[in-house]
């Protein structure tokens, strides 16, 4: 009797049961989540509104967010980038939702400054869109009351992806936005065009708590309505001419101060010379090393310190014949043979990255030089003697010597090292410049990655600056400048076309290699599988490899190279699939790869 009086109240509360696990439940640590649903992670948006001083332009607040102003000004409904805006005008912020340790969120990376706590920055500056609990939760290393200034932290953007009810029922988004004081559940609705009920049924609250999480189902991107900007009336005619008059007059007299200054400076500058010759130079040069030293001073406990004469010993005073590739010479120190890479000072951020690494599939540091007479900086590393991927796979026809069992281990070794980088530092590295010419191959032909001349230490910032080679560099990263470790995994992509095809990543022609295969992979959809065989490259076809093995390793590569970032896999990912590329079957699709089984022997 006791056995069925208790069935019959587990049967009378799981309808709760399962409403509570639907609901949101906002919380000082955020939305719960179950790190096996496929609904994660998904593409949302947060509300946020500019605020003076230091957000009232995108430029600043797409720093913030680690995105580029157009990534907000669109979904925003701002006529440019640049639009100036008001104190508290709303924006919609694009993020990316994922569910780590059963919370939902999107992890945004902040370097503390001077004033910084997890407190003072989870609401001034995020606008308590999280909580500094959060915060302590998902950056359990640091200690808050301790922070050091330029350390990166993660901070955990409330968020939560639709369900698949909620997605059948056509609410697409889930948009974070921050209630105030004079909000009400319909003036909430009306706002972003949902509605009062289905407000109610995602929070599970019929009423707001100002300054609280509200998740608000939408279908579709709302329309905001933003401000109009007036600009100053242009000036009349006659204070037009007065301006002109004023400028021309100060112009003139700000030319021929300079004309003056100029005069001035060439006076003293020759009799400086005549004077002291080279003094004032041998006077700077402890000073410029100085300063040097100060920067790498964590180093030097872990890195030889080399002196220039050495360096020119070894390499026959920099001989171009000892030249390996570009700037980088071959050279022997104390018995040694190294790489010797030459650098225009400074090599500081290099070697704060490298410092942090450790790993058989990266090319370790020795130890460097600095040169003030010549403002070079030198680092020396260890000699890899089989030389670059590249050129084992489009000089001389030397492709053929590399079997499939060859290349498969080499992209192996490449994802272990990028495995690494991403997730095990702190915070994580971005090598930028993954390419067949920096795998460098030993005497085992056992790869290593090199050159992290380019590398960024922290992902999801933002560049104006992009640098790196064409026809491996991610559509993301040209576009907005988005610095993600999936532009790694999209060159890694590319990489792995070579091993698979033998061609360069751009020919002769111009043609970029993964564009061409884009076209392949569309074509595949409707054609079938057969039509990829037409991308192997000739040499592995001669050998009679696996092309089981093969296909499998096309399904990652049509993974890493999707366009859009969250469908590409994770070097995690990408090693498992490599690994188990000769024992499984995978099945390619545009939410990922799915091993579908062990394949027939």
């Amino acid at each position: 009797m006791r056995k069925n009086h208790l069935s019959f109240s587990l049967s009378f509360l799981l309808p709760f049961l399962i409403l509570h696990q639907t609901q949101a439940q906002p919380s000082l640590t955020g939305y719960t989540c179950s790190p096996n649903q496929s609904i994660y992670p998904c593409q949302t948006y947060a509300l946020y509104r500019a605020s003076a001083p230091d957000f009232l332009d995108l430029a600043s607040i797409g720093d913030l967010f680690g995105l580029s102003r157009l990534m907000i000004s669109k979904p925003s409904n701002l006529s440019s980038p640049s639009t100036p805006l008001l104190p508290d005008q709303n924006l919609l912020i694009p993020i990316t939702c994922s569910c780590t340790s059963n919370h939902s969120y999107a992890n945004i990376t902040y370097q503390i400054n001077s004033g910084d706590t997890f407190w003072i920055v989870s609401t001034s500056k995020f606008q308590n869109l999280t909580t500094y609990q959060a915060v302590e939760l998902v950056n359990p290393s640091l200690v808050p009351t301790n922070l050091t200034i330029g350390v990166q932290v993660v901070f955990p953007i409330f968020c939560q992806c639709p369900t698949q009810t909620q997605l059948r029922n056509r609410t697409n988004f889930l948009i974070t936005y921050l209630s105030q004081p004079s909000d009400t559940l319909s003036s909430i609705a009306s706002k972003f065009g949902s509605s009062t009920q289905s407000l109610i049924t995602v929070n599970g609250q019929t009423n707001v708590t100002p300054f609280s999480t509200i998740l608000v189902p939408v279908s579709e991107i709302p329309h905001l309505v933003q401000p109009s900007v007036s600009l100053p009336s242009p000036p009349s005619r006659e204070r037009k001419g007065v301006i002109i008059g004023l400028s021309v007059g100060l112009g003139v007299l700000g030319l021929l101060l300079l004309l003056s200054l100029v005069i001035i400076g060439l006076f003293w500058w020759v009799l400086f010379k005549r004077g002291k010759g080279g003094v004032e130079k041998k006077r700077f040069e402890p000073l410029l090393s100085d300063n040097f030293m100060a920067d790498v001073s964590d180093c030097l406990d872990k890195y030889k310190i080399y002196r220039i004469e050495e360096l020119r010993e070894a390499t026959e005073d920099f001989n171009p014949r000892c030249v390996i590739q570009g700037s980088v010479y071959k050279g022997s120190l104390r018995g040694e043979i190294y790489a010797i890479k030459r650098m225009k000072w400074n090599a500081y951020e290099e070697l704060k990255i490298l410092q942090k690494v450790n790993h058989s599939n990266l090319v370790k540091l020795e130890g460097f030089c600095i040169d003030p007479e010549e403002g070079n900086c030198y680092l020396v590393y260890e000699y890899v003697e089989y030389g670059s991927l590249h050129s084992w796979l489009h000089r001389d026809n030397k492709g053929n010597k590399l079997d499939w069992k060859t290349r498969l281990q080499i992209a192996v070794d490449v994802a272990n090292g990028l495995q690494y980088v991403h997730e095990h530092t702190r915070p994580s590295v971005v090598h930028k410049d993954v390419k067949s010419s920096n795998i460098l191959l030993d005497g085992n032909l056992r790869a290593k990655i090199a050159n992290f001349g380019l590398a960024k230490s922290g992902c999801n910032a933002i560049t104006m600056h992009i640098v790196g080679t064409q026809g491996y560099l991610a559509p993301e990263y040209i576009v907005d400048g988005l610095v993600t470790t999936k532009m790694d995994v999209f060159a890694f992509g590319v990489v792995l076309l070579e091993l698979v095809s033998g061609r360069e990543a751009v020919d002769d022609e111009g043609k970029v290699l993964w564009m061409d295969a884009e076209t392949v992979f569309e074509r595949a959809k409707e054609d079938g599988d057969e039509v990829l065989g037409a991308m192997v490259d000739g040499a592995l076809v001669v050998q009679s490899c696996s092309m089981e093995s093969v296909m499998n390793v096309l399904a990652v590569i049509r993974a890493c190279l999707q366009r859009e970032t969250s469908k590409r896999p994770s070097m995690v990912d990408v090693v498992y699939m490599l690994c188990k590329a000769d024992e499984l079957h995978f099945d390619f699709s545009e939410d990922g790869i799915i091993p579908s089984g062990v394949m027939a022997r």
